[in-house]
């Protein structure tokens, strides 16, 4: 399990370069159906259509990221390997995660992030 501080690190380069992502994916769209938002290191996506958002969360204790999306709670842990927060059953990490979640949210298959 990683130290406290290298959590800290990682989770917050994690979810700064996914909140990078999607307001790339915002300003790429002239009629996004999203808006991110970041508060206390809480990150949020907000869907206009109706309301619902994701919610990103770093869980310190646990040393997780949180994502509650779709009526589900999503828990990644560190791979070392990988280098990257991944959700075990799947093999996803946090940004791919959060495309298919996009695209699911959306019903566009088109939805990706870089």
């Amino acid at each position: 399990m990683l130290d406290e501080a290298t959590f800290r690190r990682e989770s917050d380069r994690a979810l700064e370069a996914l909140k990078q992502s999607l307001i790339l994916a915002e300003e790429k769209s002239d009629d996004a159906p999203f808006e991110t938002e970041e508060k206390n290191g809480v990150l949020n996506v907000v869907f206009e259509d109706d309301g619902s958002k994701f919610v990103f969360t770093p869980n310190t204790p646990v040393r997780q990221i949180w994502i509650s999306a779709l009526t589900t709670s999503f828990k990644l842990d560190w791979s070392e390997e990988a280098r990257a927060f991944i959700l075990p059953k799947t093999g996803e990490d946090l940004k791919t995660l959060t495309s298919r979640l996009l695209r699911e949210q959306l019903g566009d298959d088109e939805v990706s992030l870089s």
